[in-house]
């Protein structure tokens, strides 16, 4: 559904009410095309304390150039990943004050920090106070521009996350704290600009909404996708999967066997497993009976548990494979009339943090989440208007997400060079206003 507010505000008379009354004002995001598939403007790489990152290297491949072609800032850059007290916070500020107005529209600021140190409270102290100024600045940013905080030891490893937050791919995403681990040693040559090719993706719930552009993004990245969906839904997911060269599975996803049955019809192995699957029974828990609540729990957390233990057990997830699991801002933030929803989602954020070092040292592979905002799709379409718009306009960016913002990040976690991001539920929320 078209968002005929954020339309409004960026004619004459929109930019005048919206000052004179001080409402929100959404910028339009610049997101991902082929024809524009780089932010505009130039890269500014700034250091706070002391550090030992080689950046240079990294980000001479990533993103925007150093100089740019238009003379504006697209990107900043802060390395503050050797503040160890609260002096050095004070460099913090002195970096970005003077650059923060000169960011361009739709652009990206990207602190990186360190690892808390169990060892030293003072370090730990500082790094952590990272975590409350990004989140604070990705709600004064306005226009498009999007903060996040990235704590990284090996400049290399974090080579996929800083193209990704750098890009006009991770339009939506912003006030995240990304953990990545060490450099993963182990990954093979792969196209740049088709990642994925020679690869088999199963996503979940891929007939239509979220699925369908999750299965549209990898596709696009060189992925034969095999989109997965209910029987009733065969029609649709075939034709999602004739559209894109890909393969149709028609499976209940909440069957006992239904690991055993993938394991089969996919006997090469999965290199990307996308947990999309789920469903709504929404009414306040006075008001919901037992099979309100049961069919949630079951098709957004037993079956991606049960499905996910059943392919590791077999070996059907190949090594360097990538799990991808879809959780929810209700499951982090919690939501009315949600208890069951927001059960499921929180136990998927539950598993991936349990799994996630177990699965790569004993299988190689890595388990992480999305967990989306409010992201414009038939479901929210349903909503009635002012809850609707109260959903879009609760967030830092002002406006709703889209399934492309979702499918751009899920492809992120799924590229071959991500392994050394393990265990992390990164929201695309747009700054959501609710939870942490």
């Amino acid at each position: 559904m078209a968002d005929r507010y954020l339309s409004f505000t960026g004619t004459a008379p929109g930019r005048f009410l919206t000052r004179r009354l001080g409402l929100p004002r959404p910028a339009p995001l610049r997101r991902w095309s082929a024809a524009r598939p780089e932010l505009d403007g130039g890269l500014l790489h700034l250091t706070a304390g002391t550090t030992g990152l080689d950046l240079a290297p990294v980000l001479a491949r990533t993103g925007p150039g150093p100089d740019g072609t238009t003379g504006r800032t697209a990107a900043v850059v802060l390395d503050a990943s050797g503040i160890r007290d609260v002096a050095g916070l004070a460099e913090v500020h002195a970096a970005l004050h003077p650059v923060v107005r000169s960011v361009a529209a739709s652009g990206r600021i990207v602190v990186l920090g360190a690892p808390l140190d169990p060892a030293d409270h003072h370090q730990a102290a500082a790094q952590q106070a990272l975590e409350g100024f990004t989140r604070s600045l990705g709600k004064e940013t306005g226009r498009g521009v999007t903060v996040n905080l990235v704590r990284l030891t090996d400049a290399r490893a974090a080579a996929s996350t800083l193209r990704f937050l750098l890009s006009p791919r991770s339009a939506y995403v912003s006030g995240q704290v990304i953990g990545v681990g060490p450099h993963d040693d182990t990954v093979g040559p792969y196209d740049a600009d088709r990642p994925l090719a020679g690869r088999t993706a199963l996503v979940t719930g891929a007939a239509r909404g979220i699925g369908e552009a999750v299965a549209e993004t990898l596709a696009r990245d060189g992925a034969h996708v095999v989109v997965l969906d209910v029987p009733r839904a065969e029609r649709d997911a075939r034709r999602v999967a004739e559209r894109l060269g890909g393969s149709v599975l028609a499976l209940d996803i909440t069957a006992a066997d239904a690991g055993a049955r993938i394991a089969e019809a996919l006997p090469d192995g999965i290199d990307v497993l996308v947990h999309n699957a789920g469903i709504t029974r929404d009414r306040r828990l006075a008001n919901m009976p037992a099979e309100r609540w049961a069919p949630v729990l079951e098709v957004n957390l037993a079956s991606v548990l049960r499905t996910t233990d059943a392919l590791l057990a077999a070996g059907a997830l190949r090594r360097g494979g990538r799990i991808v699991a879809t959780s929810s801002i209700a499951g982090l933030a919690g939501n009315a009339g949600q208890t069951n929803y927001g059960a499921s989602k929180a136990g998927v954020t539950g598993m991936v943090r349990s799994l996630a070092p177990r699965a790569l040292a004993g299988h190689g592979v890595t388990v992480n989440a999305v967990a989306p905002g409010f992201i414009e799709t038939e479901m929210t379409a349903a909503v009635p208007l002012f809850i609707r718009e109260a959903g879009r306009r609760m967030n830092s960016l002002a406006q709703g997400g889209l399934p492309a913002d979702v499918a751009e990040t899920t492809a992120w976690l799924a590229h071959p060079a991500s392994g050394a991001v393990n265990g992390q539920v990164v929201r695309v929320c747009g700054q959501s206003l609710l939870g942490a």
